[in-house]
């Protein structure tokens, strides 16, 4: 399909759009000095997480999705549980580069699991065969040596050429006649579903909402990758992305925004409605709905570490409850065995630094239990 984004409402876009753009930018502000950051953004990653899951219509308990994590299964992981830890490894994966390596072609072809530009595998044989070639041949002189900034221009102009053949409709014949990877087995995808195509097709609206309000942008590449549906099985990677062109452009600089946790709030009548403006309406909210539940979720973590550093007074130096205090804040639900192994006590020790605490017991199990904050 070709996503048309012409004749937007801006009357009715402007004010959403401000509106979400000031809350990004005070939870932003807020976050670049808070002494809670690090464990408010590992908590949204847990959450962010279930979310992506949950708008596919797949419940993942959190303790479950934190004990995987930490490699301490209570039971076999369900399909539902490792694709959440899949969300959860791509959005640390992005957080730990350059805030412009996702959208990238290195970080398109990690996260996507193809190239961008051209196949990883032709990427890479090229690659080998012109450095044996280069290092055969006598070099020339250093100052013809490739540039990258017209490098980056060529890759950018090829894009385009290729985004206006497929809106043109000349260049569709893969997404007829299929163009999928011939080790895909047919009865879990569908081989005329061209990935490659909409990938650049999605790109290409990447490239031609440059001059839009950047949240404005991010809703219309939200709703440009449900529309497309670019990947057979991994919807949940267009919000990542469309999180990661925030970070980029440095309304969300400090951290990940959680549009999944935001498009939860948002009805799916709302979400998948047939008018294009009501759902770039209701993914607008889903920004904001994602930066003002951010809000609530850092002012209680900081309540909550001013009341537990209370409990900190005149302990032992050699006390191992700031380590809990730590690990709590960075964590959703803590297991007792997860307090055992990484603060490197008994299992009657771990239930005695819990008590000290006063964390609250979430499972009411009597073999398995975990605890969070009040």
């Amino acid at each position: 399909m070709v996503y048309d984004f012409a004749h937007l409402p801006l009357d009715r876009l402007i004010g959403p759009v401000t509106r979400a753009s000031e809350v990004l930018a005070r939870l932003d502000e807020r976050l670049a000095r808070s002494p809670v950051r690090e464990g408010w953004i590992e908590r949204q990653n847990f959450a962010d997480a279930a979310a992506a899951l949950w708008l596919e219509g797949e419940l993942v308990h959190l303790e479950d999705l934190v004990l995987h994590d930490a490699h301490m299964d209570v039971r076999a992981p369900t399909h539902e549980l490792t694709r959440a830890h899949a969300v959860l490894r791509a959005r640390r994966q992005i957080l730990a580069r350059a805030a412009d390596w996702a959208l990238g072609r290195e970080g398109m072809r990690q996260l996507t699991g193809r190239g961008s530009a051209e196949p990883p595998e032709q990427d890479g044989r090229q690659g080998e065969e012109g450095t044996a070639q280069e290092l055969a041949s006598e070099r020339p002189a250093e100052a013809e040596e490739p540039d990258a900034f017209n490098e980056e221009l060529a890759a950018i102009d090829a894009l385009l050429e290729r985004t206006t053949k497929v809106l043109d409709g000349r260049d569709l014949s893969g997404r007829k006649q299929g163009a999928s990877s011939p080790d895909r087995p047919s009865l879990v995808y569908d081989l005329d579903w061209d990935e490659n195509a909409r990938l650049a097709e999605w790109q290409g609206m990447l490239v031609e909402t440059r001059q839009l309000p950047v949240v404005l942008r991010a809703a219309i590449l939200l709703d440009a990758w449900s529309e497309i549906e670019v990947l057979q099985h991994a919807a949940w990677l267009g919000p990542i992305l469309v999180a990661a062109l925030l970070r980029q452009e440095g309304v969300c600089a400090g951290h990940l925004a959680c549009l999944h946790i935001g498009a939860k709030n948002v009805p799916r009548e709302r979400r998948r409605a047939r008018s294009r403006n009501d759902r770039l309406l209701a993914f607008v909210d889903a920004i904001q709905d994602a930066a003002v539940l951010g809000l609530k979720e850092h002012d209680r973590l900081v309540l909550a570490k001013g009341q537990m550093e209370r409990r900190l007074r005149e302990r032992r130096a050699n006390s191992k409850l700031p380590a809990l205090v730590e690990l709590v804040l960075s964590r959703p639900v803590v297991a007792t065995g997860l307090v055992q192994e990484r603060l490197k006590v008994s299992k009657q020790g771990a239930l005695n630094l819990i008590g000290q605490l006063g964390l609250r017991e979430m499972t009411g199990r009597g073999r398995f239990r975990a605890w969070g904050l009040v």
